[in-house]
């Protein structure tokens, strides 16, 4: 395992992937999915709040940004307008759906259970937006996606307590981060949609 201070270097590399997709989105480079940005803010913000509540220490710094900074992309997606993305029933049914996650964690109010809810409802909102990165990967910048990807592996690097608190949120950080890089970057939907 790696010293617990890494998890400062992870937040460093995924801040500094997730600032560049803020920036690109002010100058409309990108179209990020406001319901995915909207709903990925608040799923970790409440699951940094519970992991606060479980004792994690460190770590939570990682669920923390992996919230903070969607919200400011969310927000900076109606500065420019030609970075907004049309959205679908598909869009608005997983946000639906991430909402439900939520409500059922408010209704438990038990840790661990809010840090599951809290993967499920962050990954119906990542849904929209890899089925974006898959179809439309020219509206992504793939390395931002692999930045916070990295964020999620070296904060599972540092776990020494192999529990739903301190591991669950960056699992899931790790995996939905590399399909949408990977989507984005190899252009697999295009690829795919050849060969059919």
């Amino acid at each position: 395992m790696l010293p617990s201070y890494f998890v400062i270097a992870a937040v460093i590399i995924g801040s500094v992937g997730g600032l560049w997709y803020l920036i690109s989105t002010i100058r409309g480079n990108v179209k990020p999915n406001r319901v995915s940005f909207l709903l990925w803010s608040i799923p970790p913000l409440i699951a940094f709040a519970a992991e606060i509540q479980k004792g994690v220490g460190i770590q939570s710094l990682m669920t923390f940004i992996v919230g903070f900074i969607p919200l400011m992309i969310f927000l900076a997606s109606f500065v420019n307008k030609k970075a907004e993305w049309k959205l679908t029933k598909f869009d608005f049914l997983c946000g639906a759906f991430s909402l439900l996650g939520l409500i059922l964690w408010f209704v438990t109010k038990e840790g661990n259970i809010a840090i599951l809810l809290s993967i499920a409802a962050d990954g119906l909102a990542a849904v929209p937006t890899i089925v974006k990165a898959y179809r439309y990967p020219e509206t992504e910048i793939a390395w931002p996606w692999l930045a916070d990807s990295i964020n999620g592996l070296l904060t599972l690097l540092t776990v020494t307590d192999w529990t739903l608190a301190y591991y669950g949120f960056p699992l899931y950080v790790f995996f939905a981060n590399l399909i949408i890089y990977v989507f984005s970057q190899f252009n697999i939907g295009k690829k795919f949609a050849a060969y059919v």
